[in-house]
């Protein structure tokens, strides 16, 4: 018996998923939050294949260790770029030094990503996860994205979530200051708004070579989350961890999406893991989308320098 189209994302995540024999010789992919889960093992596997990768990253120490693991093992090239995606500031700084590093890009994975149980803002008073989450990956794409038409044929990848599925997103109460935060809807919210804002990239990039997918990294042990206080960590560590599956499988998936050549042409889709899938509709609303374009502009600085 099918499930409810709603619910055909618990279907898909247990069919088998695609992979591909492609190499990535040569290319060059900038990965954000490469130091462990589902960043460490898409950038293992990207280096495995081939390519040069650019790990963005907060921690130095830990990203040191990631980079020297790489370099040994597969003999690619892996170069640290540090920030923090709470400050948006220095993601800027980051795209800047990776332009001035870097003269192509062929491929990049925004998957960077945080998950409060309270609400926090950053020190420009905007909600962190929404953030981090959301606006961080939106700044250096647009960003980057000038290198990444220059390099076409290229690929963005949006490391998003079935976690999109809970809403949340108010464009009337973005910081939370109305309604009591809560930590499922605040996570909801950015992957929300990460997704209606890569259908319209999706349109602008239309004919370019240059394309853009979102992507379920599958139900997966991640350290996201971890920041929290001592309950929530207690009831991932001892409770949800034997549910979940190792993030190995989602690093395959990426790869998947950035390496295989039936991809090549393919944007504007949300994927679980490998598997084309219909998001919720409250994430399909293509009128809010680009009032959350403009929003998402005017909160990174970008509407004012385009």
């Amino acid at each position: 018996m099918k499930l409810p189209e709603e619910l055909q994302f618990i279907e898909n995540a247990r069919l088998p998923q695609k992979t591909t024999d492609a190499r990535m010789d040569g290319r060059l992919v900038v990965i954000t939050g490469a130091t462990s889960g589902v960043g460490y093992q898409a950038a293992r596997h990207l280096a495995q294949g081939g390519a040069n990768l650019v790990i963005v990253c907060r921690d130095a120490a830990k990203a040191a260790r990631v980079q020297a693991e790489l370099q040994r093992e597969y003999a690619v090239s892996v170069d640290v770029v540090i920030a923090d995606f709470a400050r948006l500031a220095q993601v800027r700084q980051a795209a800047e030094t990776i332009l001035a590093r870097h003269p192509r890009i062929d491929v990049l994975v925004n998957n960077a990503g945080l998950h409060n149980t309270h609400r926090r803002l950053t020190e420009d008073g905007i909600e962190m996860v929404f953030c981090v989450n959301h606006l961080a990956s939106f700044l250096l794409t647009r960003l980057l994205l000038g290198r990444l038409l220059e390099s076409a044929p290229a690929r963005i990848i949006q490391v998003n979530s079935q976690g999109h599925r809970f809403g949340g997103l108010d464009l009337d109460d973005l910081n939370w200051d109305v309604r009591h935060y809560k930590g499922l809807q605040g996570y909801g919210a950015s992957k929300v708004a990460q997704l209606l804002t890569v259908w319209e990239m999706a349109d602008e990039l239309a004919g370019s070579g240059v394309t853009i997918n979102a992507m379920h990294p599958g139900e997966v042990r991640t350290n996201i989350g971890m920041n929290n206080e001592w309950l929530y960590r207690w009831y991932k560590r001892h409770l949800l961890w034997w549910m979940l599956k190792e993030p190995v499988i989602s690093g395959n998936a990426i790869y998947y999406l950035a390496a295989a050549p039936e991809m090549a042409t393919v944007s504007g889709r949300f994927f679980n893991q490998t598997i084309d899938e219909k998001p919720a509709a409250h994430a399909l609303d293509r009128e809010l989308g680009k009032r959350v374009w403009r929003i998402s502009e005017e909160l990174t600085g970008l509407a004012v320098k385009k």
